[in-house]
């Protein structure tokens, strides 16, 4: 029998000792990189003739750069896809994509729209399938963003994360997170950008300590990290709106100051300048989004270490 392929689809449907394997490996790669050249090839080179597929039907500069180059760091090789490429641009089925593709390639990164894309994807593909991003979650960044506040902070069950802007996919990967690692979120979002009811009932059953509040103040008052996003998603319309509804929940000097004096800030870029977060808080002292986004790098290759079976 076959065994079934070990999907990356999302931070909730992933056992947390299992997360916790993912980031204690990814840790250890970037140990191991420590003074080596960018190109430096792993010598055991454990993904050695492997072939990750990468479909891209959104812009993206982290997760294309990352996923392509953890292939090659560990002796692995991708191929790049835009919907345009594939005739899923000209109507065919998720399914029969995940069918023909699996008789190619030996993993799968999507970073697309629909969620049930993704989940469609899953289901036909006889490889690993990893969610690169999707409009409901973004998983491996926020895998990313976890590594990074375990290098800063340690232990995270006593850490609290305070979100303040709208709530978006990025927001829900950061309410799995916080059932699976056990640190306390707040989030602050204005009430018609707020969670859905349907993760808020997630958290209720998994016992993730999440609060929302229309109060950014509030919800960043003691934190330890403060993490914010930019106000509108990738082909998202209705600008004007959603700046007037988010401009109390900027991320300033001001909101900075009633979080810990050692506070740290985080975002997933790409940032904005001026809207989401002002320049003298994301390139300030406290700001780690730089450590993030390198950190992609190394979360994507225990991901892709954790997926196709017997290298991790």
């Amino acid at each position: 029998m076959v065994a079934s392929p070990k999907h990356f689809l999302d931070i909730s449907r992933a056992a947390a000792e299992e997360l916790h394997r993912i980031l204690q490996a990814a840790h250890e790669m970037k140990a191991a990189r420590s003074g080596r050249p960018q190109g430096f090839i792993e010598p055991d080179r454990p993904l050695e003739n492997r072939i990750l597929a990468m479909i891209f039907e959104k812009p993206s500069t982290r997760t294309r750069v990352s996923f392509d180059v953890a292939m090659r760091q560990m002796g692995g090789q991708s191929m790049l896809l835009s919907g345009n490429d594939l005739q899923l641009g000209r109507g065919e089925t998720v399914a029969d994509t995940a069918r023909v593709l699996s008789r190619f390639v030996d993993a799968i990164m999507i970073r697309t729209f629909e969620q049930s894309k993704l989940t469609e994807l899953a289901e036909f593909a006889t490889v690993p399938v990893i969610n690169g991003l999707t409009d409901a979650t973004h998983p491996c960044q926020v895998m990313a963003d976890v590594m990074t506040l375990q290098e800063k902070k340690g232990d995270l069950s006593n850490l609290t994360v305070a979100w303040s802007g709208d709530s978006n996919n990025v927001t829900n990967s950061w309410m799995h997170a916080a059932g699976c690692f056990g640190f306390d979120l707040r989030i602050a979002s204005p009430e018609p950008l707020q969670p859905a009811s349907e993760i808020l009932d997630w958290c209720k059953q998994n016992n993730a300590n999440v609060t929302v509040t229309e109060d950014p103040q509030a919800a960043v008052a003691g934190a330890d990290c403060v993490v914010a996003d930019v106000w509108l998603s990738i082909h998202e319309e209705g600008q004007g709106t959603k700046h007037n509804l988010l401009k109390p929940y900027q991320v300033n000097s001001a909101l900075m100051a009633v979080a810990k004096p050692d506070a740290v800030f985080m975002h997933c870029l790409p940032a904005h300048r001026g809207e989401e977060v002002t320049a003298d808080v994301i390139d300030g002292p406290q700001s780690v989004v730089f450590d993030e986004a390198e950190n992609r790098l190394h979360v994507q290759k225990a991901i892709l270490a954790w997926c196709l079976s017997g290298i991790l």
